[in-house]
């Protein structure tokens, strides 16, 4: 039945019939109809068959990047919760956190150690540039207090990906903990938690895994966890709390979730088995992105990012002497809708390519935008 909405709903597009404009951000995204539709079902938080299909979206998100030694713990909230109660519950008070910064989303973390009283070392790099590796040992050399190194795998300000596996490798041939910010990445980027001993990660349900906005989680390493209970100065946003309850009420959330929202979880974790997971969904976004980068450079429009450290999420293209609100309404009634750019040096707009868009959406894209140069 899933399937049959899912094939109604292409055909519509197709035929532009109902059809939604396509969000060309790095999330909230366009999402597919089966998932929307998901949301009609009414739950009670207290059911069983609720707390079942939870405990599924729970083993289901671990399974993309972790195993057995690791958990998911669903929070009610934005992304920027969940990486809030990944600071809060699996630091302490007493640790220093290496900031790895090249970006708004780096600082965001910044402005929550500040909030939640931790200690904490910023390593700032240019928003344009990849996190130096060697620039980030020679720093745990030099300090031998730290005891977390935190940073942001895609950091859509710019749509730079970071080296998280070098990263990662080097912080812990230091024996330091490792926090990552995979908001952007998770769902589309090979990450191997255990492999790596990343000892959590954040994301939400609204970007690679094409979800609705309203779930934030954290996948953990369960013996961390365990070792966390009294850290979070936060009592919603307490992981360990979180977790217990999971686990103790089979699948029950502490205090009311999203039931809607977590439904249409479920149903786009089933779209991403259906369409083969990771590997055929980072497949898609690659394909998006590279029509996307070629059409507009074709165009004039150059990317502000060298290839080699741009993710196939959200890309940044100078905007040169066209004025953004022009753009953005042109595109905007052609069915389009593109996110703003965030550098402060040069103007710029971003281009995003994941949710429940297609090669030939991209090259839709570029078409409208040639027809918005000509005129």
């Amino acid at each position: 039945m899933d399937e049959l909405i899912d094939v109604v709903a292409d055909i519509n597009r197709k035929l532009e019939l109902n059809a939604d404009r396509k969000l060309l951000t790095p999330g909230p995204l366009t999402t597919r109809y089966s998932v929307k539709n998901a949301m009609l079902t009414d739950h009670c938080t207290w059911d069983d068959e609720y707390k079942a299909i939870t405990t599924s979206v729970i083993n289901d998100i671990t399974n993309i990047s972790a195993n057995g030694d690791y958990t998911t713990v669903l929070l009610q909230g934005s992304g920027t919760y969940a990486v809030e109660a990944m600071l809060d519950t699996l630091t302490g008070t007493g640790e220093t956190i290496l900031f790895l910064v090249n970006g708004e989303y780096g600082r965001r973390m910044l402005t929550i150690a500040d909030r939640i009283d931790r200690k904490y070392i910023p390593l700032e790099f240019n928003m344009t540039n990849p996190l130096d590796v060697e620039a980030v040992e020679e720093k745990l050399k030099e300090t031998t207090d730290i005891s977390t190194v935190a940073f942001v795998h895609c950091e859509t300000t710019t749509g730079i990906i970071n080296p998280l596996e070098d990263l990662v490798k080097l912080a812990k041939a230091y024996g330091k903990k490792v926090l990552v910010d995979a908001m952007s990445s998770f769902g589309a980027y090979d990450i191997d938690m255990p492999g790596l001993e990343i000892d959590a990660l954040a994301s939400s349900s609204n970007k690679c895994l094409e979800g609705l906005p309203g779930l934030g989680f954290v996948v953990v390493k369960k013996a961390l966890l365990e070792e966390c209970a009294d850290n979070a100065s936060s009592h919603s946003l307490d992981l360990y709390d979180q977790s217990k309850s999971f686990g103790d009420g089979n699948g029950k959330f502490r205090f009311t979730s999203p039931t809607n929202v977590l439904l249409a979880l479920r149903q786009a974790l089933d779209n991403y088995k259906m369409e083969g997971g990771l590997e055929a969904r980072k497949n898609r976004y690659i394909e998006n992105h590279n029509i996307l980068t070629e059409g507009l450079e074709k165009l004039g429009f150059k990317a502000v990012i060298p290839a080699e450290y741009q993710s196939h999420i959200i890309t940044t293209f100078e905007l040169g002497d066209l004025d953004f609100a022009s753009l953005y309404n042109a595109l905007k009634e052609k069915g389009f809708v593109i996110y703003p750019g965030k550098l402060t040096e040069i103007p710029t707009f971003r281009l995003g390519n994941i949710g429940d868009v297609y090669p030939e959406d991209m090259s839709a894209l570029v078409t409208a935008l040639d027809e918005f140069l000509k005129n």
